[in-house]
């Protein structure tokens, strides 16, 4: 805020849904850039630094991943209930979520203990909570729920960028300056991130110093707590109610207090969540497999290995927008089913380069092809499922909403994100363990049939249960989309 309360200097372009996006986007890529630099570092600093032996550093590994996915779970909804508690702003804990990353880079840099990489670990992990939550919370205030699909589409392709080449960078850097050209990086770029979020003025922010004529051009009164937009809904201008959506009066102090986990009744929100579940979980079990199959079945070492990632994350990179497009334009169903049952196709079809048929007729090139080929066309999949989760969680919620006003303050967006976070960071840990071990035990062709029949599951809950158009309304009658 200016001297006397006149506007912030640039508020125009602060304050603009591109540069907040962007803001938010570059949130999350240094969140997960960070998290994959220290990938291919962790191993040397336990054995050269920590002098753990050679048989603890997998299991030290694991459990540090572990303290990470449990600090992300517990400070996903923490975070989304204190920003729609303290909802005046959500600049504060956006910048307190920066504060725990750079307090984990720095242990990260100076622990010379199991234990203060642990804390290290679960900093990172409750600072990748906060940024998720928060900051898909400020995008959906930006540019509305209409416009969600192709933003998050974006989000997600321009993050994949980071998980592809963060270990690649990290293993280079270490090779060529040690730990001093890792942790200087990582510092570096959250002073970027500090820089983009102080900059930032929120949309409800700006919209304080708009002037009355501006106001009454730009927007309509809807009776409620929440500022309209150009991106605000139609639906929130209307005097439509959902007689379905309506809840009773909570009855217990735990629904009184978190009123959205009586939401929790809808199997469109339940199949919403599931959905961001399996995302995760396909995410997770790629990351655990891929570089496995190509040291044993090709014999590639970690930087061949991680190329191995270039068509899986390059497809959901250059086509992530454009299904996000789709999902705004056509809805989450089709998106969804269409992902799911491409996927089924995709992990069956993952088989082939390790089928001992096919390993005797191809040669190792031709392999290798293949494997990429198929990498990629997984990728697409990837792409097409990346929105629909959000979406439709936060359609279903907005109708929940407007039916309900009485018992919400405004709308829980941050906690319903918040626990999103918390089931994706669930997925992550989920799917390398369930992939690792159906690998072992049925092998690598048979741990993606399992999968696929997981997906098909998937397709089918999607098609029943989301992106359902018609609404019940105070008359009773249907209002088409």
């Amino acid at each position: 805020m200016g001297i006397d309360g006149s506007p912030p200097r640039g508020l125009k372009w602060r304050s603009h849904p591109l540069f907040i996006v962007f803001t938010v986007g570059m949130g999350a890529f240094v969140d997960l850039f960070l998290y994959g630099l220290i990938v291919p570092v962790l191993p040397f600093l336990l054995k050269d630094r920590i002098n753990i032996p050679d048989s603890q550093i997998q299991s030290t590994i694991s459990n540090l991943l572990a303290v990470y996915a449990a600090a992300s779970c517990a400070a996903s909804p923490i975070a989304g209930i204190l920003a729609d508690t303290f909802s005046s702003s959500r600049k504060l804990p956006f910048l307190l979520g920066l504060f725990l990353l750079l307090l984990s880079t720095i242990l990260f840099a100076l622990g010379r203990s199991v234990a203060v990489l642990a804390i290290a670990r679960f900093a990172q992990g409750a600072s990748g909570g906060v940024v998720w939550t928060i900051g898909i919370a400020i995008v959906i205030e930006t540019v509305g729920q209409e416009n969600l699909g192709k933003t998050m589409g974006t989000i997600f392709s321009f993050i994949s960028v980071a998980g592809l080449f963060s270990p690649i960078v990290g293993g280079v850097l270490y090779a060529k300056s040690g730990y001093k050209g890792v942790f200087g990086v990582g510092i570096g770029l959250v002073g970027i991130d500090f820089i983009l979020r102080v900059l930032m003025v929120e949309k409800k922010i700006a919209q304080r110093y708009a002037s009355p004529q501006l106001q009454t051009s730009d927007s309509q009164p809807t009776g409620n707590q929440e500022d309209t937009t150009e991106q605000t809904p139609l639906l929130a201008n209307s005097s439509i109610t959902f007689d379905r959506y309506r809840l009773p009066k909570p009855g217990n102090r735990f629904t009184r207090t978190l009123p959205i986990l009586m939401l929790f009744r809808h199997t469109g929100l339940l199949t919403a969540i599931w959905i961001g579940f399996m995302q995760a979980l396909l995410l997770g079990s790629f990351d655990a497999t891929v570089p496995l199959v190509a040291s044993k079945q090709f014999g590639f070492d970690s930087l061949k290995a991680g190329l191995l990632f270039l068509p899986l994350g390059g497809a959901d990179f250059l086509l992530g927008p454009v299904f996000g497009w789709c999902v705004d334009r056509y809805g989450t169903k089709p998106a969804s089913v269409l992902g799911f049952t491409w996927l089924v196709i995709a992990l069956v079809l993952l088989r082939l380069p390790t089928e001992p048929s096919i390993v005797s007729t191809l040669d190792t090139g031709h392999l290798i092809a293949l494997y990429v080929c198929l990498l990629a066309i997984s990728g697409v999949g990837l792409a097409i499922i990346n929105s629909p989760s959000i979406v439709e969680a936060g359609n279903v919620v907005e109708k929940y909403y407007r039916a309900n006003e009485d018992l919400f303050d405004q709308a829980p967006y941050a906690q319903l994100y918040g626990i999103n976070s918390m089931v994706w960071s669930g997925g992550l840990t989920v799917g390398p363990l369930l992939a690792g071990a159906l690998r072992e035990k049925i092998g690598y062709g048979n741990m993606n049939a399992v999968l696929a029949s997981i997906c098909a599951f998937t397709a089918i809950l999607a098609a029943l249960f989301i992106g359902r158009k018609e609404e019940d309304i105070d008359s009773g009658s249907v209002v088409e989309n």
